[in-house]
């Protein structure tokens, strides 16, 4: 059937900050004594909230992350964003054209969604509807914020696409019973690893050029129309 909502992750779909924010998160960890490698860190934290960050570190790193810690790269993840942060080449032009109604499901705090919306000019067309891992029980892979923002949106989560750009994220997407499109089109995407592991997550479709979106969507429907 038709998407009758689409559900937009923000970090690597709508604002290309993926890159920033593992850098900062790295920062963190040499902060708190540790050291892990870049491709690691995709590969263990990308797509999660910082609670479920923070218990991974804990758990597999043996690393003991402090609020002090958590503080200090909030700091400079806010510096990186005022600094450097660009919204993906084409949303802003897109998001007029979906047609339908959309929000952004995203596991930052609100604080950061709304920030990093702000200073990439996209906050006016995407509040109000701006839900974060913060307002669930469990950040994703599982499915409570997609299933949490379906339900404030009054759509039936079989109606809904998610714009996911990590395999946390799609299953999440696919754990709450959605369809689900994988961007590829961030300035980390090139990541040989990341690609693989974002190919073998078996999102619906894998594109890489916002300005796609809308008639990817509406493919969907052509092809609901002639079944």
């Amino acid at each position: 059937m038709a998407p009758e909502l689409v559900i937009f992750d923000c970090d690597g779909v709508l604002v290309d900050s993926e890159a920033l924010s593992i850098s900062a998160l790295l920062g963190m960890i040499e902060l708190a004594g540790g050291r892990i490698g870049e491709d690691a860190a995709y590969e263990h934290f990308l797509g999660k909230s910082m609670k479920s960050v923070r218990e991974i570190l804990g758990r597999d790193f043996g690393l003991e992350i402090t609020d002090q810690h958590l503080t200090a790269m909030r700091v400079d993840l806010m510096r990186k964003f005022r600094e450097e942060l660009k919204p993906i080449p084409g949303v802003r032009e897109m998001l007029p054209r979906l047609g339908l109604p959309f929000c952004v499901a995203s596991s930052g705090t609100p604080e950061r969604i709304r920030y990093a919306l702000d200073v990439t000019g996209l906050l006016a067309l995407m509040e109000p509807h701006l839900f974060s891992a913060a307002m669930v029980a469990r950040g994703k892979p599982a499915p409570d914020l997609f299933l949490h923002a379906a339900a404030t949106m009054r759509a039936d989560p079989r109606k809904c696409l998610v714009i996911e750009d990590s395999p946390a994220g799609i299953a999440a997407a696919r754990a709450a019973g959605m369809r689900v499109f994988a961007f590829a089109g961030g300035s980390h995407a090139g990541n040989p690893a990341l690609k693989a592991r974002l190919a073998s997550s078996e999102p619906d479709f894998i594109f890489a050029d916002m300005l796609q979106l809308p008639d990817l969507i509406a493919g969907l429907g052509a092809r609901v129309r002639a079944s």
